[in-house]
């Protein structure tokens, strides 16, 4: 016997109502139409289509296709897959240790008991009730050991846009380091890079100048060169460590025989913001980017020929 839905009251209903309403306003003060998929004829890719269970294949419909697509967008996902924490379980894999999970909800409408018999008796139609329900679902992104017909499938990266020595050099340093979604970023505290597939890039050099700059990063956790990574975006200590990460590509391409590019003018802009402040933070950046580009090329298998290469100074400024 199935039993009937919790009641909500109507202050949870409109909570939840606003809860959906606000981040929908949200997206469109940043800019973005919830309801156009802005990665259809994005070079980076991710999976057209509508969010859908990864278990059962359903596909998820009203409000909750624009709550998805939107967590797609904001956290880089690669795919369109959702399940529920029991379901990836059930599966056989699991959510990571400290993903965050997205709200969607169940709509629907509900005769409960003892309106079935008063309608009976006063022979009325019985009114129905209508309630949200809550779940908590996560990308196939966020979950280890699906099955290989469930779990997210990354684009492939066509054949030799990876140069192998650099490929050779990212497996080595055993850094969780995942192609895919539309965002480069390294997340520090669950200790993996994400980067999108090459062919996402106008030059796939500036594909290997990225995935060492995320890689700079990730030589900075606490495991490997322990670097203070705590700077919140847009701080001082931030800036910095862009710094080095940028550095450290830098050297860690001249080292890999592979011309290095820059970031935008916008980062171009905060580093000069730190050296103004501190005129030793070249020297010091400088001197941790060595040290993450030594640990990086250290990482490099002994049989994987690399040719001398030189660098000046003024090439890496």
């Amino acid at each position: 016997m199935s039993r009937a839905p919790a009641r909500r009251s109507n202050g949870d209903r409109a909570n939840l109502y606003s809860e959906i309403t606000d981040r929908i306003i949200a997206e469109l003060e940043a800019g973005r139409l919830p309801w156009v998929q802005p990665w259809g004829t994005d070079r980076a890719r991710t999976a057209v289509g509508l969010p859908r269970n990864a278990g059962s294949g359903r596909p998820y419909s009203g409000i909750n296709v624009l709550i998805l697509w939107g967590a797609v967008i904001e956290r880089g996902y690669s795919g369109q897959g959702w399940l529920t924490f029991r379901q990836a379980k059930a599966l056989g894999g699991s959510v990571r240790k400290g993903e965050r999970g997205t709200t969607v909800v169940y709509a629907d409408r509900f005769v409960p008991e003892d309106e079935r018999r008063r309608a009976l008796e006063k022979g009325e139609a019985p009114q129905a009730i209508p309630f949200l329900k809550r779940f908590t679902v996560f990308n196939t992104d966020q979950c280890s050991d699906l099955p290989e017909d469930v779990a997210t499938t990354a684009p492939p990266v066509p054949e030799g846009l990876i140069l192998p020595r650099a490929e050779a050099l990212i497996a080595g340093t055993r850094v969780d380091f995942r192609i895919g979604g539309n965002r480069a970023f390294y997340n520090p505290m669950y200790d993996f890079v994400q980067v999108p597939p090459p062919q996402a890039f106008y030059e796939t050099l500036n594909w290997h100048r990225t995935a060492l700059h995320e890689l700079g990063h990730a030589s900075g956790h606490r495991t490997r060169l322990d670097r203070d990574l705590s700077g919140s975006f847009g701080s001082r200590k931030y800036a910095f460590e862009e710094l080095v990460a940028e550095i450290t590509a830098a050297f860690t391409c001249a080292a890999l025989s592979i011309i290095p590019t820059v970031r935008h003018a916008d980062y171009i802009a905060s580093w000069a913001d730190v050296l103004r402040e501190d005129n030793r933070a070249i020297i010091r950046a400088a001197s941790q980017a060595s040290k993450a580009a030594d640990w990086l090329m250290g990482c490099l298998p002994e049989h994987v020929v690399i040719p001398a290469t030189t660098l000046d100074n003024e090439e890496v400024a």
